[in-house]
């Protein structure tokens, strides 16, 4: 049998026996993409069009770095409530910062992640320290941070960014045709190097591992999946540099996820903490450390929308950005139930939410479309969760 033909027969055959046990991953959600995907570009040509996948790709990269952060903490069976209002208040920091201040882009940018990091320490001292639920301490964020917003921006409430300026470009520059072939080289290489590094640890310390050949085949198809887009991207301006930040902080917490001591211990905290503690992680300090990177998380993705829209104003991380991050997070794959999921969940499950918006949008429906239909896709994805726990309970793998 021919190498190629073999790496897919082994993932093939690991992917039949994950279905079979119940784990069903994002296979659902990725089913369903596929289907809303026909169903919009049947009802309307331009829906799958490269331009129209550009602004696709430019409105998802904000509130999917967010829901990166919601991610993290339902993997330890918890809940952020205040991410919305933590990216409005920070992103009102930068522009104070760097619009009446004259602070450059850069320190303005790090000034405005330092303070989602200490937004989160503060809900993680209350959460893991005393003991207050993450519910009550992120809700409470949620309110305090927004009047926080209203403060920090004063009378006027709305900032405008400099066109031209640093900020401004985060989301706005687009990377010509060798410059993304390029960084989908270095990325899927520097994947292949981590997963391979990681499986030969795996192997000294006598674990068991991931089979050589499945690992070539998941580097390959993220290489495949990056120049699909990367070609798309091409054929309208480029490669969207608020993409290229969105896709590359997917692909850092997956490895961090699946191949570090931190993210075996997130997982393990959110199967049981109990078990892990008795095991000798520290429960509290890993819950604080997600609590604190859920913020900064939220911090980026105040950037990223700032920047989109060239302005902060008193609206900035408020209406739906809260419920979309959190939807995004369960429909993308993440357990509500804690210890399950993965960082691409945040990647497919905005991409779903945004998809149905656009889809909605060229179609000319309205807002109370677009949430209904959000809402159902919801409540399938916790629905198709709780079954999938349910069947693994009854053959005792839960």
């Amino acid at each position: 049998m021919s190498r190629p033909r073999a790496m897919l027969v082994s993932g093939y055959t690991e992917l039949q026996s994950r279905v079979r046990n119940g784990e069903l991953g994002s296979i659902p959600v990725v089913l369903g993409l596929v289907v809303i995907w026909l169903v919009f570009q049947t009802q309307n040509s331009s829906f799958l069009s490269a331009e129209n996948l550009s602004n696709l790709a430019q409105q998802m990269a904000a509130t999917g770095t967010i829901a990166l952060g919601i991610v993290l903490v339902l993997l330890i069976g918890e809940i952020d409530l205040s991410v919305g209002s933590v990216s409005g208040v920070t992103s009102a920091i930068l522009a104070v910062m760097n619009v009446n201040n004259g602070m450059a882009a850069i320190p303005a940018i790090l000034l405005a992640l330092a303070a989602g990091l200490a937004i989160g320490a503060i809900h993680g001292f209350f959460f893991s320290r005393l003991g207050v639920p993450s519910f009550v301490v992120t809700l409470a964020g949620l309110i305090g941070w927004s009047g926080l917003q209203l403060t920090v921006l004063g009378q006027d409430g709305t900032i405008n960014l400099a066109y031209n300026g640093g900020i401004a470009k985060l989301a706005n520059t687009y990377y010509v045709a060798e410059i993304g072939y390029g960084i989908v080289i270095a990325i899927t290489l520097a994947y292949a190097a981590v997963v391979i590094r990681g499986r030969r640890r795996r192997i000294a310390a006598g674990l068991e591992a991931v089979s050589l050949q499945t690992l070539l085949l998941r580097a390959a198809l993220l290489g495949a999946a990056l120049v699909v887009v990367v070609a798309v991207m091409n054929s309208y301006r480029g490669l969207p540099l608020a993409l290229v930040i969105f896709g590359g902080l997917v692909i850092f917490f997956d490895l961090m996820l699946r191949h570090t001591v931190l993210g075996r211990r997130i997982f393990a905290v959110g199967g049981n903490a109990e078990a892990a503690r008795r095991s000798g992680i520290n429960v509290a300090r890993v819950r604080f450390g997600v609590m604190m990177v859920a913020s900064m998380m939220a911090a980026a993705g105040g950037v990223l929308a700032a920047s989109r829209l060239y302005a902060v104003n008193q609206s900035s991380g408020a209406s739906d950005v809260l419920l979309n991050a959190i939807a995004a997070a369960v429909i993308g794959g993440t357990s509500l139930f804690g210890g399950r999921g993965s960082a691409y969940s945040a990647l497919l499950g905005i991409l779903v939410i945004q998809s149905i918006a656009n889809g909605m949008l060229l179609l000319s429906l309205g807002t109370d479309v677009r949430f209904m239909v959000t809402g159902g896709v919801l409540l399938a994805a916790v629905t198709i969760d709780a079954l999938a726990r349910r069947g693994q309970a009854a053959r005792g793998l839960a």
